[in-house]
């Protein structure tokens, strides 16, 4: 049902799970642990795969926290839970409050977590290509620095996330990429196709977090496009003709 990094179960005072799509009550194409608000499944069933994520952190069903997220470099600070139709439109949130679950949904892109446990402070990114390139990265660490936390000290992993080989780009992405990120061709793989490249999303994150000099970056390295059987790929979904797809969550509390 959930994935642990040993870089952040090894953080005294922090618990973290990356959800599989195992373990919840949705049907069809969401089955079964979709935690995606935004998604087209039973609204009941989102709430009660979301309480199922709350018990497995230890916390009441009301303290996962998620966003409106926009594909954007927005970071914001989280102190209390807010309704799910008061998300705010961000891709990273930190906080310094204990027994509150900072939650990313995903279907490809890349989920980060974050935390100094030296100075109670934990954050969540949603990191696609163009997050990425933005900045989301560097913006939520200096959120966590605006709180008291230090880069040097900040360890983070990468979850789930689609990999090169099942990640084609076109060549509109290509010139934006290389204008936008000068001297990252390495992460361009040959494409199958003329004017296409495979993109290497984990590579291009744990990039940028060795630019954002974070302590500790890791990789589950799990692609989500590959393993139907434990999560959810919008890529995969749209390949197959699917009208929609589940959301995995990431997330991230630090206990009392």
């Amino acid at each position: 049902m959930l994935i642990e990094a040993p870089e952040l179960s090894a953080c005294a005072g922090i618990r973290h799970a990356f959800f599989t799509r195992r373990g919840g009550v949705s049907e069809g194409a969401y089955t079964s642990l979709n935690g995606g608000l935004g998604s087209q499944d039973a609204p009941e069933h989102v709430i009660e795969n979301r309480a199922r994520m709350c018990a497995q952190l230890g916390l009441p069903a009301d303290r996962l926290v998620s966003l409106y997220q926009v594909h954007s470099a927005e970071a914001v600070t989280v102190e209390a839970p807010f309704a799910p139709t008061e998300r705010p439109r961000a891709d990273a949130m930190v906080t310094r409050v204990e027994g509150l679950a900072l939650g990313i949904a995903t279907a490809d892109c890349g989920p980060i977590l974050f935390a100094d446990p030296a100075e109670g402070v934990v954050g969540a990114a949603h990191a696609g290509w163009k997050g990425a390139l933005t900045g989301v990265i560097e913006a939520t660490v200096t959120a966590m620095e605006a709180l008291g936390a230090r880069r040097h000290r900040i360890v983070a992993v990468l979850g789930p996330t689609i990999s090169q080989r099942s990640y084609e780009v076109g060549p509109d992405f290509i010139a934006r990429f290389r204008s936008e990120a000068p001297g990252m061709d390495r992460f361009l793989g040959t494409g199958a196709r003329a004017d296409h490249a495979q993109f290497d999303l984990p590579g291009f994150i744990l990039a940028r977090l060795a630019e954002a000099e974070v302590a500790e970056a890791a990789a589950l390295n799990l692609c989500t496009y590959a393993d139907a059987e434990r999560f959810y790929s919008y890529r995969r979904a749209t390949h197959r003709g699917e009208p929609d797809y589940g959301r995995l969550i990431s997330a991230i509390a630090l206990i009392p």
